[in-house]
């Protein structure tokens, strides 16, 4: 069994469409140990599995330590009680909405509104603080995304509109330009902030026809790509992200801090060395969001902090990433110090 190179698909649609979902194919292509299929397939009955091949491709095989396998790998620990994991850690489907439940829109910072786009993604992250989403009831659909254009108009204070999910960019360009211009004839609006993973996980979509709808809007473009590791960059990767970046697209790395991924210095060095290579500005390193099924991941705030001033000693300061944690009710992120 092979990988699939991305030369051999029509379109990212066709990629996206050929995705890993069965942990026996994840097995065979990464010859993972037999004794955990049993475990990683009670884990996908709750949290399905799903892995691009790209991704899939810059994996070492056989090491059941690798960095990107650890961030997909599905594990019996997901299924374990842990006390203080939550199904929404970050109390979204409580006091966040702006509009009545089941409405798409989330407002947790003043001057910019969340827009939950889809439900779906290229890649199904273990960690993933909506894991547990009801996405089935938030996304948004023609009726629900006309009364928020309503909302965003009337409402003169917002600023920036962050398109989030799921990924936004699985979303046809031709979706996605209509609400560009939708978003556009809204004269206080300013800037649009896609957060996605798909530059990273599945760089054929980065096609021409999304840099085109990109390149014609008046609104200030942000993507907030998300890469927790070094490895996850090769040269398809910065071929797309200079794309990006030539169409005025100002790039952002939003990371989560992860036990057996990235909690170690010269991996938080050569990650931020990675993404500035690609024009990428280190922004966020996120303390892991305690939702249910991701308790394996957690690394300790005193660690985190150890860890942080050690960066900073390392890197230039533009190159070392703000420490923040995401507290349900606070105003914005909140700086761990």
């Amino acid at each position: 069994m092979f990988y699939v190179a991305s030369t051999e698909f029509k379109s990212w649609q066709q990629a996206l469409a050929t995705a890993i979902t069965d942990p026996n194919v994840l097995w065979q292509l990464l010859q993972l140990p037999a004794d955990q299929l049993p475990a990683a397939e009670r884990a996908v009955a709750t949290f399905r599995l799903k892995v691009t091949h790209s991704y899939c491709a810059r994996m070492k095989r056989g090491d059941w330590h690798d960095p990107l396998l650890r961030q997909v790998l599905p594990l019996g620990e997901e299924l374990a009680q842990v006390d203080g994991y939550h199904a929404d850690p970050l109390a979204e489907q409580s006091f966040h909405s702006i509009m009545p439940q089941s409405t798409g829109i989330l407002q947790k910072y003043a001057k910019r509104v969340l827009l939950i786009s889809t439900g779906t993604c290229a890649v199904h992250c273990r960690y993933c603080f909506r894991r547990h989403f009801p996405y089935h009831q938030a996304q948004l659909n023609a009726p629900l995304w006309e009364n928020a254009l309503t909302i965003l108009r009337d409402n003169t204070q917002i600023e920036e509109v962050i398109l989030s999910g799921g990924d936004p960019l699985i979303l046809s360009d031709n979706k996605l330009r209509q609400w560009m211009e939708q978003l556009a004839h809204i004269p206080h609006l300013k800037r649009v902030r896609f957060h996605t993973r798909l530059p990273i996980v599945l760089p054929l979509r980065i096609n021409a026809a999304l840099l085109d709808w990109i390149s014609q809007t008046r609104l200030t473009v942000i993507m907030v790509i998300h890469a927790n590791h070094a490895n996850e960059f090769n040269s398809e990767v910065y071929e797309k992200l200079a794309d990006l970046r030539m169409a005025k697209v100002q790039l952002l790395n939003q990371a989560v801090l992860l036990r057996g991924v990235n909690d170690q210095l010269q991996a938080q060095v050569e990650l931020s060395e990675a993404l500035i290579a690609g024009g990428v500005l280190p922004y966020y390193l996120h303390l892991l969001d305690k939702v249910s099924g991701a308790a394996h991941f957690d690394v300790p705030k005193a660690q985190a902090l150890q860890l942080h001033r050690q960066l900073q000693s390392q890197l230039s300061g533009y190159l070392v990433p703000k420490l923040v944690e995401e507290i349900p009710g606070q105003p914005a992120k909140t700086w761990v110090f």
